[in-house]
């Protein structure tokens, strides 16, 4: 469960929906609550709802009648039952309708919280394993890998050549550069496409949270342990695991995980058996073309049988009008606004950049355009690099890290310092945000 899982309590006793409110937040939900199905009905419209938890007997419409009216605006979202009048009759109706599962009041909150946990694993495994599979048609296509260089080109020819294998991958390319495009390429390239690609951003969690966050852990492994909990790895079972960044895992866990991939199969923190997990690993490093000593020899042993470089953007700048016009068209569709075209010298101006930040800068900088310009047409004006854009005259701002420093502040400023949005604009998760912000001194104005 995360910031991004939306779900909905719908009770008329009042002490139910405070206390569920209060633990899914803590658990990092985004909560609402409903006294009745007619208050609910309303809040349909506030979603879109992950999830919905249902009192069955409650004043006017009761919940089995209310999870018919759910399923004409949000099929597929999960419905959790819960009722203090618990039948085998009760249950089955609900099932029917497409309850995902029911819990008797009066019920205890560890056991709430593993069924939600369990039925939102399902559903992104189920979600990850659709979009493979629609994803199977186009997959030579490489909608998303943009550019005609010859080096873009043998990317593309390393992704035909080495997808189709159970060979391990090693991705390396700075920060930017495209790696997990890289990786979901190769997975929707493989015998796994329709199985899930589940990721790990090794360098953004603490080393005390990454082994649980990769093996999981069972029941009591430790103090807040109240129920099992599956890993990314055992997630991934069947499908392929990207390792973003996989140097940054302490050694002792790149051993565990060699050994993983070695048995096909995980220990889980506090386990005493192994649990079967058959996956692939794409593994990403912004070293070139080798992660070096950060990698223990077995792990760097496997990752090396099959590399692939992806070369930055000042390499290939004969690929910049095409990228440019492709985050262009994206945002016409998103934006439902009709730009035409970039104007011969704002075009000129992107390909004389450097881009530091390679492919996500260029297309938070035509984003950001986007945002500004008052036609269709994307003039000079409109872009924040190149003589005149804001940030140039900042002291430091010709340095790398006084690039960062002035993009990041742009790009809060702009979304009124929302950190979600920012980082999703930025390509990086909230807590390398944060990380940045306090290592730049960065204030809200």
């Amino acid at each position: 469960m995360n910031e991004t899982t939306r779900i909905l309590v719908v009770d008329d006793e009042p002490i139910v929906r405070s206390s569920l409110e209060s633990w899914f937040r803590d658990e990092g939900c985004v909560v609402d609550s409903a006294c009745d199905a007619k208050e609910a009905l309303r809040k349909l419209a506030e979603g879109p709802w992950d999830l919905f938890l249902l009192d069955v007997r409650m004043p006017g419409m009761n919940g089995l009648e209310l999870q018919q009216r759910i399923r004409e605006t949000h099929p597929d979202a999960l419905v959790i039952v819960m009722t203090a009048y618990a039948s085998v009759e009760t249950a089955l109706r609900a099932m029917k309708q497409g309850a995902h599962d029911y819990i008797t009041k009066p019920f205890e909150p560890e056991a709430l919280e593993a069924m939600v946990r369990s039925a939102l694993e399902k559903q992104r495994a189920e979600k990850g394993r659709s979009t493979a599979e629609r994803a199977v048609g186009e997959a030579e296509r490489f909608d998303e890998i943009v550019g005609g260089s010859p080096a873009i080109r043998q990317v593309l020819d390393w992704i035909r050549r080495y997808g189709p294998t159970e060979s391990p991958v090693l991705v390396c390319g700075e920060a930017g550069t495209g790696k997990e495009l890289v990786a979901r390429a190769i997975h929707a390239h493989s015998a796994r496409r329709f199985m899930p690609i589940v990721s790990v951003s090794c360098g953004a969690l603490p080393a005390e949270a990454i082994e649980v966050e990769l093996f999981g852990h069972e029941k009591g492994a430790f103090a807040d342990a109240t129920h099992a909990r599956r890993g990314r790895l055992e997630l991934a079972d069947g499908g392929t695991v990207f390792l973003d960044e996989v140097a940054a895992l302490p050694a002792k866990l790149q051993a565990d995980l060699v050994r993983a991939m070695d048995e096909k199969a995980v220990w889980r923190l506090g386990g005493t058996a192994k649990v079967a997990a058959d996956f692939r690993v794409v593994a990403s490093s912004e070293r070139d073309p080798e992660p070096g000593a950060e990698l223990v020899p077995d792990l760097k042993q496997r990752l090396s049988v099959a590399t692939i470089r992806i070369p930055p953007l000042r390499e290939r700048r004969e690929d910049v009008p095409a990228l440019a016009e492709h985050f262009l068209r994206g945002l016409s569709k998103s934006m439902g606004r009709a730009f035409e075209r970039f104007a011969p010298e704002a075009m000129k101006r992107l390909e004389a950049h450097d881009w530091p930040g390679n492919v996500r800068e260029l297309r938070n900088a035509v984003e950001r355009a986007a945002l500004v310009c008052e036609g269709s047409i994307i003039r000079p004006g409109d872009l924040p690099v190149g003589d005149g854009a804001r940030g140039d005259s900042k002291p430091g701002a010709k340095s790398l890290a006084g690039m960062e420093k002035v993009h990041i502040e742009e790009v809060l400023r702009e979304t009124g310092w929302n950190i979600s949005r920012s980082a999703r604009l930025l390509g990086i998760d909230r807590v390398t945000l944060y990380n940045k912000i306090r290592r730049y001194g960065l204030e809200r104005r």
